[in-house]
């Protein structure tokens, strides 16, 4: 089976085109044609800047390297998550500890039991597989914290505002978790299969990853919600 090949710059560049198409119906609908424009820049320049950053980190052999960017990484997930509600800076701190238990358990059991990493640090594996709970897990935080703001401000008691909440949170990853194989071949499969591995070898680590994110999802919601329990109730 062959290899996939690395796709030239100007090859690559073709794939604006239709991103272009885009843009010029959110211009024509009078959207926020600047703010698509932006998040497409810099999608491009983290992506190209973190291809050359991750060669480096590979090359490494340091656990404490690995570490201080997973912690990077949830600090970041950690604000990103809150971005739609009012208490960003009061729940920061209750979402980085969710998102750090939910993705140490998470990742720990994959290291030290899937996958039986040695050295158990090996970042060609711990990065990107931690970057995949983190951004998951974070996105669901988000959807739950929206979703339960909303629902106490329309005066719903905690544990029906809580159970809303996590249900909502859990919608895109069940969903996912549907349509796997069915409907879509998720990135992870795609991408060994196209670089050559077994699509039997590939649907085993996607079944870990499946796993993986559902996992991390619940446990990281039903940890922010607890945490964020008012006091009085």
């Amino acid at each position: 089976m062959n290899k996939i090949e690395t796709i030239p710059l100007e090859n690559l560049a073709y794939i604006l085109i239709p991103v272009l198409i885009v843009v010029i119906i959110i211009a024509k609908w009078k959207l926020n044609t600047g703010h698509a424009i932006y998040a497409m820049v810099r999608m491009l320049i983290q992506l190209l800047a973190i291809g050359y950053f991750l060669n480096a980190i590979f090359a490494s052999d340091s656990a404490q390297i690995t570490l201080a960017i997973l912690a990077v990484m949830l600090l970041f997930s950690s604000w990103i998550a809150l971005n739609t509600v009012k208490q960003r800076r009061q729940w920061f701190a209750k979402a980085t500890l969710s998102l750090a238990i939910a993705c140490g358990l998470t990742l720990s059991i994959i290291v030290l039991a899937v996958l039986e990493l040695t050295p158990w640090y090996e970042p060609r594996y711990i990065i990107p597989l931690g970057g995949m709970i983190l951004a998951n897990s974070m996105n669901s935080i988000s959807l739950a914290a929206e979703r339960f703001q909303a629902e106490i401000k329309n005066g719903s008691a905690f544990l029906s505002a809580r159970n809303i909440a996590f249900n909502a949170a859990l919608i895109p990853t069940i969903n996912m978790l549907f349509a796997v194989g069915l409907v879509s071949l998720p990135g992870m499969m795609t991408g060994q299969i196209l670089s050559g591995i077994s699509p039997f070898i590939a649907a085993r680590y996607q079944i870990m990853v499946m796993c993986m994110l559902f996992a991390s999802s619940g446990i990281a919601v039903a940890c922010f919600l607890t945490l964020i329990k008012p006091k009085s109730v």
